[in-house]
């Protein structure tokens, strides 16, 4: 006896020529499968308005497309598997293609789902909040447009850390730790590792280095004197200006980010490839 058909709903992110077209393909093709059914079709503003509940949310787009996914379910967190428009896709690996190719597989039920770590930020300014927002990637604060070095204190649990005099200061998830934070000389952290990475940018001081502690710990970045242009930024997409004495709070977020794994996904395996660590090193004639 088959299984009840599987529900998959659609998130694209804006209307742009590619995606309208690579929607049309998908829900052509998925249409024509008597296994999946098709549970809707939404913007990323609009991804807990299902007429049907979806067992796996299809994201079109890159991965800032299931950054947005992510933050705009909130704490109505769905299974997601995304599908690559964009460059290099961490979160958002499998091509149109391969999701069709899948599909089959995606019916018969032959995945995993895999729990990953959000954190929650909040902006604390003169004792009162200004700014509460769920994330999967990182929390960072950043000079940018001063042009000036910040000094930003770093307390773990209410207990002082040191001060970082720097570009700015990341603190990522295991998910975030190829990003920003790789891009800043962080390490990469497995993805299922219940820890944040506390990563410098151009630190002042060459002994500030990385950090990592448990996820369970509070984070607290405090800059008790900022520049106009120091900025607070979540996830790359939210943009926040600070001001002297403003503390910024990053803890675990009470849901986990749910991502779809296909039998035979490797996270190595998908370094290896986005990494490009298969190339050869290159070599220099000495001659």
């Amino acid at each position: 006896m088959l299984p009840e058909p599987i529900q998959v709903g659609l998130v694209f992110r804006d209307h742009h020529p590619q995606v309208a077209e690579i929607r049309r393909v998908l829900v052509d093709f998925i249409e024509q499968q008597e296994q999946v059914q098709l549970a809707g079709i939404l913007g990323v503003h609009d991804c807990n308005c299902w007429d049907i509940e979806p067992q796996i949310v299809a994201v079109i787009g890159g991965d800032g497309s299931i950054l947005r996914t992510c933050r705009a379910m909130g704490k109505q967190q769905r299974p997601m598997l995304g599908i690559n428009l964009g460059r290099l896709g961490f979160l958002a690996d499998l091509t149109p293609a391969e999701f069709m190719q899948s599909l089959g597989e995606i019916a018969s039920r032959r995945y995993r789902i895999v729990d990953h770590l959000m954190f929650e930020c909040r902006l604390f300014r003169d004792g009162h909040e200004q700014l509460q927002s769920l994330g999967l990637n990182e929390v960072s604060i950043q000079a940018g447009a001063s042009l000036r070095l910040i000094d930003i204190e770093l307390l773990v649990d209410r207990v002082p850390v040191t001060t970082y005099r720097c570009d700015g200061l990341i603190v990522s998830t295991p998910i975030g730790s190829t990003a920003h934070s790789l891009a800043a000389g962080g390490p990469i952290l497995k993805q299922n590792l219940q820890a944040f990475v506390v990563t410098p940018i151009s630190p002042h001081t060459l002994s500030n280095r990385p950090l990592v502690d448990s996820a369970d710990c509070i984070f607290e970045m405090r800059v008790p004197e900022v520049n106009e242009g120091v900025t607070l930024v979540i996830d790359g997409q939210i943009r926040e200006p600070l001001r002297p004495g403003d503390v910024v709070e990053i803890r675990r977020a009470e849901v986990a980010c749910q991502l779809v794994r296909l039998e035979g996904w490797s996270y190595y395996s998908t370094l290896h490839r986005k990494l490009g660590w298969g190339s050869n090193p290159v070599s220099f004639d000495s001659r």
